[in-house]
């Protein structure tokens, strides 16, 4: 027993050596590979922007009138996750959760502790950049926050963070929605105007709801309001744990009501249903539940890198259909002009935009929903003087018809073979690494698609029977069993201690210091076989057939076929 409390503590050493469960599922190799093909395409799209429609805008002005012309750090920029939710729903105890680990600027408790918005990035070196510092940094996507002002920017930070999901997602927390109308008037910046900010950036947007706080307060309407045509809205029911099934099954019923009147539409969102930190679950008695809603969540994000590379490709298709548009309304006002009068002219033009926008429109046969907002835009064009706009000629448009005819498509049709590639490169790694942690040295199955299909000796019914053990004991918020819980459940076996110890290195298939339900079901096997007689030792390594099937891809298996 003690070599399996030393192995054990040497694994989860500091808290920067160990890799945990979040950083495990994340880090998976195959996703490395789906990254570096991402890179590749979103390359495409930069150079695109670059050439062919940013010497557009810039001619025309774009950036003023819609939004800013997009920097390398908008493409470069990892995909960003937004947290919003009422004061002490769990928000930063949930970044926490994902990150393994405390972050620079992390403040949590009972009351308002979140007082402003805080960006969670990957830095080499852990640091805390002021707003202001940060809306000027060219690297950093936040540019465009400068149009809120010093006011806003007094209450913005970034922290640099080194974790290995910061390396593919950027998390961004949020002051808690406030309740009353006074701290409202209270804040000194639009916090709406700020969300709607972020949400066009984002690739995921997670609405946090405590099971005891379900009420949707004012402050919480209008933001909501602004993320109603949002298609990347979802909702995570946390400290789920705290209420019994029966109420848990109340909860979630108010919930979806209280969702249904706000958000207005037919369509269900997505809940995730947990609870998202590191302490034991309070009730234990929907942790299958648990475990597969954070699995379900964490698969979300691991899919953000390439949501996100569709999402800058879409942008992009977007800007240059408003590009184009803009270009032939700006080059058809310019040609009004004559020699005099030129002031009176734009006045005349401005009264009759509508107008104008139809004879575009019919012109060059463009769809009115390309068209702008018509008060909007002639309250931009008042600043400039049209007779001076460059005029536009037809190769620039041709151009601009490639991007959309041809070159888009084009890296469309790249991310079907993207997934090929990433599925390839799963099988023929087997799934990713050995998960070896430099161990007992074990053989290299032979063939691994036999091993795959080779079937588990654990049967059906004596996995039920094994998890009805397993979910007695105390487990982690993560639904997995430490080695001080499952020490008292071994030791009644009466097994000796070295004996327990060979047990528990075998059973800790992903070396994590910590049994899953399927880990555990093999090692009360091995109690089991050894207790009978069935076995009489325990196995230098385990058996193909004594594996799990999700396990076989991480695990060095013994190729004999001499065992129970």
């Amino acid at each position: 027993w003690g070599r399996m409390r030393s192995s054990m503590e040497k694994k989860r050493g500091s808290d920067t050596s160990v890799e945990g469960m979040v950083s495990k599922f994340m880090n998976d190799p195959s996703l490395k590979e789906e990254t570096k093909q991402l890179d590749v395409v979103l390359e495409s799209v930069k150079s695109l922007y670059k050439k062919k429609l940013r010497p557009l805008e810039k001619a025309y002005r774009f950036g003023e009138f819609y939004s800013p012309m997009l920097s390398d750090a908008d493409f470069d920029a990892a995909p960003m996750v937004l947290l919003l939710g009422q004061y002490s729903v769990g928000k930063t105890t949930f970044i926490k959760y994902l990150l393994e680990r405390d972050f620079p600027g992390m403040r949590i408790g009972p009351e308002p502790t979140t007082d402003r918005f805080l960006c969670i990035m990957h830095g080499k070196n852990e640091r805390c950049i002021p707003g202001n510092a940060l809306a000027a940094d060219a690297e950093k996507p936040f540019q465009g926050l400068n149009k809120f002002g010093v006011s806003f920017l007094n209450h913005i930070e970034c922290a640099e963070v080194s974790s290995p999901i910061l390396s593919k997602i950027t998390l961004i927390d949020t002051p808690g929605v406030l309740a009353g109308e006074k701290q409202r008037v209270g804040r000194a910046y639009d916090f709406p105007k700020v969300v709607e900010w972020f949400s066009q950036r984002c690739d995921r947007i997670l609405i946090l709801f405590d099971a005891h706080k379900l009420d949707v307060s004012d402050e919480m309407k209008r933001v909501i309001e602004v993320l109603k045509n949002s298609d990347n809205v979802r909702v995570v029911l946390n400290k789920a744990d705290q209420v019994t099934s029966q109420q848990l099954m109340r909860v979630y019923g108010a919930l979806m009501w209280s969702l249904g009147k706000v958000f207005g539409r037919p369509e269900v969102l997505r809940v995730y249903i947990g609870s998202f930190w590191d302490e034991p679950y309070k009730n234990t008695e929907n942790i299958p539940l648990f475990q597969r809603e954070r699995e379900d969540l964490l698969n979300d994000l691991r899919s953000l890198p390439r949501n996100s590379t569709l999402r800058k490709i879409n942008e992009l298709v977007k800007r240059t259909r408003y590009a184009k548009v803009h270009a032939y309304i700006c080059n058809h006002l310019r040609g009004q002009f004559g020699m005099f009068y030129k002031q009176s002219k734009q006045e005349k033009l401005l009264k009759s935009m509508l107008q104008e926008f139809k004879t575009v429109s019919k012109q060059h046969g463009l769809p009115p929903g390309d068209f702008p907002d018509v008060n909007r835009f002639r309250s931009s064009l008042e600043r400039f003087e049209v007779w001076k706009f460059p005029k536009l000629y037809s190769g620039q448009m041709q151009t601009l018809e490639k991007v959309l005819s041809k070159e888009i498509p084009s890296l469309m049709k790249i991310l079907p073979i993207v997934e090929q590639k990433k599925l390839e490169y799963a099988n023929s790694t087997g799934g990713g690494g050995t998960g070896d942690d430099g161990g007992n040295p074990f053989g290299r199955a032979s063939d691994s698609t036999k091993a795959i299909q080779q079937p588990w000796v654990v049967s059906g019914p004596m996995k039920v029977k094994y998890d009805l053990i397993f979910h007695e004991q105390k487990l982690t918020s993560g639904g997995k069993l430490t080695g001080s819980n499952a020490k008292e459940f071994m030791l009644k076996s009466c097994l000796p201690a070295s004996t327990l110890g060979l047990i528990w290195e075998l059973a800790d298939m992903d070396k994590d210091g910590l049994l899953d339900d399927e880990e555990f079901a093999v090692c009360v096997y091995l109690i089991e076989a050894i207790k009978s007689g069935a076995m009489t030792s325990v196995p230098a390594a385990l058996p193909v057939a004594l594996i799990p099937p999700s396990k076989r891809s991480i695990v060095k298996a013994d190729q004999s076929d001499d065992f129970v």
